[in-house]
């Protein structure tokens, strides 16, 4: 039971309707959303754009829930200190992003956030071997980063238990979350891998009410884990 209550929903803003983003985070936090997931890209470091730190500060005001906001952006450093200034709770980024990991991660919890570390389909975990006691996080990517919508890769599951052997190895608080292709037919085997944290937005935002399929997604991680327990 206690897994089961461990089991949360990032709703991310990548698919929402960018005309309607505050009513629709709004809606997602009523329906038991636990994260407002934000995907920033710079199309550089993924081929694509999306926002900036301005657009995390506007919505700040309309939940109360945790801002969990992922860069996909290269260099990161740069960029840090202003995302947590605009409301970041949570601030992931990629090892791949910056010569010192470390020194991000250190970064991020001077400023105040919490320090997560994304991992590509193709990033080992052994990239946090040595600093895990500075990761918060650790986000599984089951696509490759860029682009909503795409298929689920089924080898990042594994991934994933190897996060969980590593954590109770070595005794470490991290959480584990993925991001990519999470949906009704996925997001079981995703929770009897060990991911605790689901970010969802095609799923959430492009089946009409996205309350209700926080809800479906929230039911079936939680029943998924009961099941196997």
């Amino acid at each position: 039971m206690k897994n089961r209550a461990n089991i949360q929903i990032a709703a991310s803003i990548l698919s929402a309707d960018f005309a309607r983003l505050g009513e629709q985070v709004k809606a997602t936090q009523a329906a038991g959303a636990d994260r407002i997931h934000v995907d920033v890209m710079d199309g550089h470091f993924v081929p694509n754009i999306t926002i900036g730190p301005d657009v995390v500060k506007a919505l700040k005001p309309h939940v109360k829930i945790p801002f969990d906001v992922h860069l996909m952006i290269a260099p990161v450093d740069p960029y840090l200190e202003a995302f947590v200034e605009a409301g970041a709770d949570i601030l992931s980024v990629h090892p791949e992003a910056g010569p010192h990991l470390h020194r991000t991660l250190r970064r991020i919890r001077e400023l105040g956030a919490k320090a997560g570390v994304v991992f590509n389909p193709s990033t080992d975990p052994s990239a946090i071997e040595w600093i895990i006691e500075d990761v918060d996080l650790v986000l599984v990517m089951s696509v490759n980063p860029g682009f909503g919508g795409q298929k689920f890769i089924p080898s990042t599951l594994e991934k994933a238990r190897k996060l969980g052997t590593m954590r109770n190895a070595k005794g470490a608080n991290f959480r584990i979350e993925m991001d990519g292709g999470i949906d009704m037919e996925t997001i079981g085997a995703a929770a009897r891998a060990g991911v605790e944290i689901f970010v969802a937005g095609s799923h959430v935002f492009g089946h009409g009410d996205p309350g209700r399929r926080v809800q479906e997604l929230l039911r079936a991680a939680q029943d998924a884990v009961a099941i196997h327990a």
